[in-house]
């Protein structure tokens, strides 16, 4: 019996796989696809993560699709307001009767004589359901669901408390009336903290060393103020727009003026939390804007948490767990009921995928990322990741694009295979991502590497990836494309496994 079939499978049901659908359908629709989910739910990291507070670290007009506008008032949105929109979005264009949940896809492998992936997706029970595609669009992003980062701390064993990672937060944690400790100052503790100081007797933010942290409005004024005189679709481009030019503006200043753009930070923060509090302690970094991610709080609610005593910031190392709380090596001890280590995640490529050609293992960090989305020396395999100093919708939004103009430009040409190859020796392999993150520097070496020039260059820049993805030439001269196969049978008796399968 031949196994299923489709043009395209997707893997991950969350924003970039849904996005994926959608662009499937409008622009490739006499193809089939599939989407695999390994949960049973769609909405991906708004889903999975279910700690108090959660919401987007970036604007819902740049975080919401390209084809699908965002109408809430609040421009910062909250994991339920998210989820709302990915089911809607999916709902609405049908994508989500493509969707099959509970399968999670463990191996690929690829044949250049049948020019298909067989997919391996196992069940919860174990079950292996096998299928195959011409083309497989990995959209499981690179946060590992299984658990999150937690450094070894002496002492664990001795708390009396409750130890939770925000990743396995579950409803029956208490934290009212509680002293609570987050552990690390990145944009998970930054937005727990003020949401459990809301109930808490008192949330500490204990952090090793300070990060860049900016207040925004949590409603864009101007996007509300068109929204109401505009048709929503016309209101929420404009709006799009707006925000990804001030923001590129931004970004583009921090890295050639850093000292000015520190300096402006920090006099934000000041003005925050007034002229006593020691800023320059606890949040001022030691390295310059955008070499980590920055972090936005909505309506400053951090700072108004510090400044009515709900919360406080703690700047020192952990020396041990104690059976009342922590030992700082200040000496200085902090009492907790509740301590939410909220230290990081755990980086994976391809949701660690074990990927095959023509029988070979691919050993991923020895491949270079094509046009930031494909594999050198890997054919017909695309990934949808996000920018890191951005809204991560973007740049995915751009990948699905492109991939669809790909899929477009192969079937024009009769071609059944892609496959970037790295051929020019002036190409200097470096590191995927720059960004200095502890939870980047910790993965990295699992990733693909980065080229020194285009297209093997990662940019992190949506203006630049909008020109070269939307409208630069799909045959550049480094991706390599194939025909089907000549077989010296007749059509009529080709091998089963080999003629075309029902969709």
């Amino acid at each position: 019996m031949p196994l299923e079939h489709f043009d395209v499978i997707v893997v991950g049901a969350g924003i970039s796989g849904i996005g994926a659908g959608y662009h499937l359908q409008e622009y490739c629709p006499d193809r089939s696809y599939v989407i695999l989910e390994g949960r049973e739910r769609l909405g991906g990291t708004w889903d999975l993560f279910r700690y108090p507070g959660i919401r987007s670290d970036s604007d819902m007009y740049t975080l919401g699709y390209s084809f699908k506008p965002w109408t809430n008032p609040k421009a910062i949105a909250d994991a339920p307001a998210i989820l709302d929109y990915l089911r809607e979005t999916a709902s609405e264009y049908g994508i989500d009767r493509h969707i099959r949940f509970g399968l999670q896809v463990k191996r690929a492998s690829w044949s250049t004589e049948s020019a298909r992936w067989t997919i391996d997706a196992e069940r919860g029970n174990g079950e292996v359901v096998q299928m195959t595609c011409n083309f497989l669009h990995m959209c499981s992003g690179y946060y590992s669901y299984e658990a999150g980062y937690t450094p070894d701390f002496a002492g664990t064993e001795r708390f009396r408390g409750r130890i939770v990672h925000p990743q396995k937060w579950t409803e029956d944690i208490e934290y009212a009336g509680k002293r609570v400790v987050v552990i690390g100052s990145g944009a998970t503790a930054v937005t727990l903290v003020p949401e459990l100081a809301k109930q808490a007797a008192h949330v500490t933010m204990l952090q090793r060393s300070p990060t860049y942290i900016v207040s925004r409005p949590a409603e864009d004024a101007i996007a509300n103020f068109l929204r109401r005189w505009l048709p929503a679709r016309l209101a929420y481009s404009i709006t799009r727009w707006k925000n990804v030019l001030l923001f590129t503006l931004f970004y583009k200043l921090a890295r050639s003026r850093p000292k000015q753009v520190k300096k402006a930070i920090l006099d934000q923060v000041r003005a925050e939390l007034g002229p006593d509090y020691d800023v320059a302690k606890h949040f001022k970094p030691n390295y310059k804007p955008w070499d980590q991610r920055m972090c936005l709080v909505p309506d400053g609610d951090l700072f108004a948490a510090i400044r009515n005593g709900s919360a406080s910031v703690v700047t020192d190392h952990i020396e041990t767990f104690t059976e009342n709380g922590l030992r700082l090596r200040s000496g200085e001890e902090l009492e907790a009921d509740l301590i939410v280590t909220a230290t990081g995640l755990d980086l994976v490529p391809l949701s660690n995928l074990e990927l095959k050609v023509d029988g070979r293992a691919i050993a991923i960090p020895e491949t270079v990322t094509y046009k930031g989305m494909m594999m050198s020396g890997v054919p017909n395999l695309a990934t949808s990741v996000g920018y890191t100093n951005a809204s991560w919708t973007l740049k995915c939004d751009l990948t699905c694009e492109y991939v669809c103009r790909l899929l477009n430009h192969m079937k024009e040409h009769g071609y059944a295979i892609c496959t970037p190859q790295l051929r020019d020796p002036s190409v200097i392999p470096e590191a995927w991502i720059d960004f200095t993150s502890g939870y980047v520097q910790r993965s990295i070496h699992k990733f693909p590497k980065q080229g020194s020039k285009d297209p093997w260059r990662l940019h992190q820049n949506y203006l630049l990836d909008k020109l070269n993805l939307t409208f630069g030439r799909i045959d550049d001269g480094t991706m390599e494309f194939k025909p089907p196969q000549r077989l010296e049978t007749p059509i009529a008796s080709q091998p089963a496994a080999l003629a075309p399968e029902p969709h």
